[in-house]
């Protein structure tokens, strides 16, 4: 195991993100719904127990952007998806207080900092890392699918991940979901002694 490995099992992460990279490309270049089978079962067979192999799709409005996700894995302290949208979106990252590791799939991620004058481009295979208490404007151009990590405390995120679904688009259902199945993940991880 080595030193980044033994600290952030240490810290309480499961997952390594340089592991879910290599998962990630292994799966590339297949039809979007193969490359998710395929990731939720390599994952799988790594992290035994704590990947739901068949994960359901919602909807997710947040940050102005709108795309769909399949929750893979969620605890406190971590959430892995599948995230992103065949007609394209853009909007705002948030600023949270978890690391978050987008790891690209299929077509592109465009990003841009405040302050920067300058696109930030990211193909299938790249992982674009956004650090704990950072935003950026991003966008994916016209089809975008990827590998969504996010490590630190993760329920801080979830005012960002549903606000825009509670008061903009008023989709009490999609809410109403996306709790469900996140509750009920933690609640599986916390029955194994995660947090």
């Amino acid at each position: 195991m080595t030193a980044a490995v033994y600290a952030a099992r240490a810290m309480g992460y499961l997952f390594d993100p340089h592991v879910l990279r290599d998962v990630a490309r292994s799966a590339l270049g297949q039809p979007m719904t193969q490359m998710v089978k395929q990731i939720a079962s390599d994952l799988y067979d790594r992290y035994p127990g704590h990947i739901n192999r068949d994960p359901p799709w919602v909807f997710n409005n947040a940050g102005g952007a709108m795309g769909a996700f399949a929750l893979l894995h969620a605890s406190i302290r971590e959430y892995l998806i599948i995230f992103g949208t065949p007609i394209g979106t853009e909007g705002h990252t948030g600023r949270h207080m978890a690391t978050d590791y987008f790891i690209i799939l299929d077509g592109e991620q465009w990003a841009f900092s405040q302050g920067s004058t300058e696109r930030e481009v990211f193909k299938p295979g790249d992982m674009h890392v956004l650090e704990r208490g950072t935003a950026k404007a991003y966008r994916i151009p016209d089809s975008g699918w990827a590998l969504e990590y996010a490590r630190g405390w993760i329920p801080a995120m979830m005012p960002f991940g549903l606000a825009d679904t509670l008061f903009s688009t008023l989709d009490v259902p999609t809410f109403g979901r996306t709790l469900k199945i996140y509750a009920k993940a933690v609640t599986r991880e916390l029955m194994q002694g995660k947090i």
